[in-house]
């Protein structure tokens, strides 16, 4: 499915920002992902650009690091451009890093499901293809339990019109992405995409997740 062209101009508006040769070029190396710190737990999802999922979970207690990248495929070293093709099945996902004293599995499930619509398939607002789909990869039984759980729990609410189509999977490697995705709505706050696509999406989730924000310290 084609991207309309208005979204294809404001991704031109966004590589013309990053690449803007009165600036330093933009870093295309992968970033490092961080070393787990004793009694921290790991998890990933994808939920559509990863720019604002990323900046959803970053505004959240007890998250001390999140990281931009790929997963869901096989295919080593992917690149943006690589998943972009939709050829890798990769999808633009975020891998945090959390203490689970201050918060748990299940909230940071909540907060997944409120940061982004679960029950389009490959698509998010103006964003379509397959690296756009939701995503919820497990790394034991128990959070697997416990996504199963939720997604059910959600669709009986009525929350959402139509049924969840998030894939869960278990996890198996997460690629970090290139260093000038990380913290993309912190670097580009006032890009046209950013105001407009991205931050209504973490907008939405700091209502749903009042009292679990750093920002309520």
């Amino acid at each position: 499915m084609k991207r309309p062209v208005f979204f294809l101009f404001i991704c031109l508006l966004a590589s013309l920002t990053i690449g803007c040769s009165t600036g330093p070029a933009p870093d295309t190396k992968p970033a490092k992902l961080p070393v787990v710190k004793p009694g921290e737990a790991v998890a990933t999802f994808a939920g559509g650009c990863f720019w604002a999922t990323e900046e959803a979970f970053d505004r959240l207690k007890g998250v001390r690091e999140v990281v931009s990248g790929y997963a869901g495929s096989g295919y080593p070293n992917p690149t943006y451009v690589d998943v972009s093709t939709d050829q890798t099945d990769h999808a633009e996902s975020v891998q945090l890093y959390y203490d689970p004293k201050q918060i748990s599995y299940t909230q940071l499930l909540t907060a997944f499901f409120a940061a982004h619509d679960p029950t389009t398939l490959n698509k998010q607002g103006p964003d379509v293809g397959k690296h756009y789909r939701s995503m919820a990869f497990y790394r034991n039984e128990t959070e697997h339990r416990q996504l199963i759980d939720v997604i059910q729990k959600l669709d009986r609410s009525g929350q959402f019109k139509n049924p969840i189509v998030t894939e869960v999977v278990p996890f198996e490697t997460f690629y970090p992405a290139e260093g000038y995705h990380q913290n993309y709505c912190k670097v580009h706050p006032w890009q046209v995409y950013i105001q407009t696509v991205s931050l209504p999406k973490v907008h939405h989730m700091e209502k749903v997740m009042a009292g679990k924000l750093k920002e309520d310290n």
